[in-house]
């Protein structure tokens, strides 16, 4: 590894070990549940087929009922829509492929002032066309995947970034932090598919102004590459024990996309606001993991299973845990989001002083004071559609 590449690394938080193996999405576990016996099953088979048709026989508890089902199935309902448009040409756009629906550039390309200047004006197109939050970054190739995946075949097939897009752009969205509440339950799973919504159509457009200046564009979403080291490159926030990113504006409530493109743009640097230390000494997430996937030591290289990158030093989640208590409840969990203690309302000045605590050497302190707010509590289902019917 080079000198630079180390430093970079090391001012992102990240320890990668001369045994790293970079991943192929063949390993991750939601293209797992297709094709790997290990992982797939009656019930995983059953976890995606409700995601298009609500039954109420599934789950006739509060938060499983018609209307929940109903509302978190309409809420994936764009991001399907691109996800499935060209699923006769072995392609399920953003999620295993790069969206292809973008219009042609000019052929010609605006001229950019400084790297600098073209970067604060790609942010503020990208936050005038919805982004929450935007980071850019290099394209570093250690976290784009060896090769994509092929739903039609269940095997591996070409990776589709093409060479010479050199920068990324990371975008955040926020999910919706009342229906998360309800986690785990179908409802709280429409918080998830509407924030991939927005996130479909905000990338579509980001990649569309840059085309539209004469440089090449490339929208991403969950393919392609792991964006979760991008988006700390990218200085959108940090890495949190439950495996997530953690903002200093949503916390870990947030969904990420990308953008790959050649306009010359500066990068941003990783911050750093105490997440790590925080995690060190809080539990929330490991103690409420129904499925006790979450990591309890300190960070190491233990790997669970193929599902997890090889030759990393970090907090590693069991995805095969994970998604097996997420295909026995059918639909998709949020609870260590919920419980996290940065999942707040940073608009508020408490939760501001929170973060800025927990940010001391008496973050003990501001995890104890979250204890006993009772913040992250679990809101009945029925309770969030009663505050809804009341306007």
């Amino acid at each position: 590894m080079d000198a630079k590449r180390s430093d970079s690394d090391r001012e992102a938080g990240f320890e990668v070990g001369d045994d790293f193996r970079r991943f192929s999405q063949k390993d991750d576990i939601f293209c797992r549940s297709f094709w790997d016996p290990e992982v797939r099953s009656d019930r995983s088979d059953m976890f995606y087929e409700t995601y298009r048709t609500p039954r109420m026989t599934w789950r006739p508890v509060d938060g499983f009922t018609q209307r929940d089902y109903a509302l978190r199935n309409a809420s994936w309902h764009v991001t399907d829509i691109f996800a499935e448009l060209k699923g006769g040409e072995d392609r399920r756009e953003g999620f295993l492929d790069p969206y292809t629906v973008g219009r042609d550039g000019p052929g010609s390309a605006a001229a950019v002032e400084s790297p600098g200047e073209a970067a604060r004006q790609v942010k503020h197109a990208a936050r005038a066309l919805g982004a929450d939050l935007v980071g850019i970054t290099g394209c570093d190739e250690r976290w784009m995947y060896t090769h994509a995946y092929s739903r039609e075949t269940e095997t591996e097939k070409p990776q589709e970034v093409p060479a010479g897009l050199g920068n990324v752009i990371v975008i955040a969205q926020s999910m919706d932090r009342e229906l998360l509440r309800t986690a785990p339950s179908a409802l709280s799973g429409a918080a998830t598919g509407a924030t991939y919504s927005r996130d479909t159509i905000v990338l579509l457009a980001i990649e569309q102004y840059i085309t539209n200046l004469g440089y090449r564009a490339l929208a991403s979403m969950n393919d392609s590459a792991l964006v979760i080291p991008l988006a700390i490159k990218a200085g959108l926030g940090e890495y949190g024990r439950h495996g997530l990113l953690i903002t200093r504006d949503f916390g870990p409530r947030v969904r990420l996309g990308k953008v790959f493109t050649d306009m010359p743009l500066a990068h941003d640097r990783p911050v750093r606001f105490g997440v790590k230390e925080t995690c060190d000494i809080c539990r929330a997430c490991t103690d409420a993991c129904p499925a006790k996937a979450i990591a309890d030591a300190e960070p190491s290289t233990l790997v669970h299973n193929r599902s997890n990158i090889r030759g990393i030093r970090k907090w590693t989640t069991d995805a095969e845990r994970c998604f097996r208590f997420w295909a026995n409840q059918n639909t998709d969990c949020a609870i260590c989001v919920r419980v996290c203690p940065y999942n707040r309302d940073f608009g508020r000045r408490g939760s501001r002083a929170w973060r800025w605590l927990a940010g001391t050497r008496l973050r003990r302190l501001a995890l104890w004071l979250d204890r006993k707010s009772g913040r992250g509590r679990r809101l009945a289902p029925s309770r969030w559609w009663k505050a809804a019917s009341q306007g």
